[in-house]
């Protein structure tokens, strides 16, 4: 049975190099895959998704307002697809992950999203809430804090790298703009006392 795969983590923690692996794996078994990404998200080139370890894959792009069960279904039916891939899931919107439920469920055809869940300020993403309620499994992806601890947040900087506390919930960047942390040093970044 086809299932709707949510695989979350904060910046930088691999996940585009995850997806990546997974496809490669169908690829290598002689299975088709179809993958997708954020238009809105070119760092790696348009209709690209990339890692910052060096790979990287040519994909379909999605933007709002598309119809994602209507792709998916023109792509089955133009061959087979053993899975779907995609990447930058927190660009989503509400009804766009309805509609790679409704492919999961209507079209049979697995679907495996990669995102993250909560943005600078700690707030989910509305394209990640939705996954996080309708997912029918969910995978942490896993990354470290400079103390060593799991991190779970991330915090934005500016150009001279003094973390910002405010602004728009989109703005994309890499390495050079985010900073994945535990939650007690995001809170100490933020500005926040961490009691004892």
């Amino acid at each position: 049975m086809a299932k709707l795969y949510f695989n979350y983590s904060t910046m930088n923690a691999g996940k585009s190099t995850i997806l990546l692996q997974a496809a490669h794996n169908y690829k290598e078994r002689g299975m088709d895959t179809y993958m997708l990404t954020a238009q809105l998200d070119n760092r790696a080139g348009d209709g690209r998704i990339g890692s910052r370890i060096g790979i990287g894959a040519d994909a379909d792009t999605f933007t709002a307002g598309d119809d994602l069960f209507e792709k998916i279904k023109t792509r089955l039916e133009s061959g087979s697809c053993a899975c779907v891939f995609v990447d930058e899931a927190q660009f989503l919107e509400r009804q766009q992950v309805w509609q790679l439920a409704q492919a999961v469920d209507d079209l049979e055809v697995p679907v495996m999203t990669y995102g993250l869940r909560v943005d600078f300020l700690g707030k989910l993403f509305p394209g990640s809430a939705a996954l996080l309620a309708l997912a029918d499994e969910m995978r942490e992806v896993r990354t470290i804090c400079h103390c060593g601890s799991k991190a779970t947040m991330v915090v934005r900087k500016d150009e001279y790298g003094q973390v910002l506390t405010s602004g728009d919930q989109v703005v994309v960047g890499g390495n050079d703009r985010y900073v994945s942390l535990c939650r007690q040093h995001w809170r100490e970044e933020m500005g926040e006392k961490v009691s004892s």
